[in-house]
């Protein structure tokens, strides 16, 4: 992996974490078009660096949201509640969601199908600032179980989330900013996770990947800002539906191309 790589993985990561369109499934498209998933010598590298750039985008929300973090315990019940069916999802299903993320046209058909919901969600969950309802400890886990849905790469985090509290009866400002702030703690335990079995398996950083390491988190981190700032007020303006569009016009590249006999990483 080069430094160029990095800066675009990381670039990638900033944008996309936060929109509903898969940061996961980018990242995995994005590497394959470079060559790193199929390279051998740098694919674990490159596996472990996609997880490790996330913190940089969780640095992001805590500095944007930093007084949301001073709140009362019942504020940290509900991120836990809403928190803890992801890592159950996971260890159960563990070994299907791993072969998931090295699987381009899984990205690609999640992410029509999730396009083509987008284009609907807001006739469907249409909340106004009225009628918006507080969010307990029910709706808290319910939109944790919209949460796993996510682990399919190509699905998106912060769609599902964000989907999730619309259904919940949340404006899509307070669903987004909480899809937000969900995210601190499902990254970071899935990055502390991803590191712990890294060094586990007994792999060990050169000094060129430290340096590679830190310069995509700064760069996911400043990217992340601007794309939070972004992202909330044109969801609050426009909606889901441009995102829907986009998501369908590149999975079905994608399957297009696989279908012709092109791999991502001959591209």
């Amino acid at each position: 992996m080069t430094i160029i790589h990095a800066l675009i993985l990381a670039i990638i990561e900033g944008l996309t974490e936060f929109l509903p369109v898969s940061s996961t499934g980018h990242l995995i498209i994005g590497s394959s078009i470079m060559g790193l998933i199929q390279d051998q010598s740098t694919k674990e590298f490159t596996k472990f660096f996609l997880v490790s750039i996330q913190f940089g985008c969780i640095l992001s929300v805590m500095v944007l949201y930093w007084k949301d973090f001073f709140q009362s315990f019942d504020f940290y019940f509900k991120l836990f509640i809403a928190f803890i069916p992801a890592p159950i999802f996971y260890f159960l299903f563990k070994h299907t969601i791993d072969g998931f993320l090295e699987n381009v046209i899984t990205v690609a058909i999640s992410l029509v199908i999730g396009g083509v919901l987008l284009l609907f969600v807001d006739k469907w969950f249409e909340v106004k600032e009225e009628d918006e309802e507080a969010l307990d400890n029910k709706k808290a886990l319910k939109i944790g179980l919209f949460q796993t849905i996510s682990m399919i790469p190509g699905v998106s985090r912060s769609a599902a989330t964000i989907i999730g509290g619309l259904s919940q009866k949340l404006t899509r400002k307070k669903a987004a900013e909480f899809s937000f702030l969900l995210a601190v703690p499902t990254i970071f335990s899935a990055s502390v996770y991803k590191l712990f079995s890294y060094i586990k398996d007994g792999a060990s950083f050169e000094s060129n990947q430290v340096h590679l390491l830190v310069l995509g988190n700064v760069v996911a981190f400043l990217v992340g800002v601007l794309a939070i700032k972004y992202f909330i007020g044109y969801l609050t303006k426009y909606g889901f539906k441009v995102f829907g569009y986009y998501r369908i016009v590149i999975g079905l590249t994608i399957l297009i191309l696989h279908f012709m006999g092109i791999k991502l990483g001959m591209l």
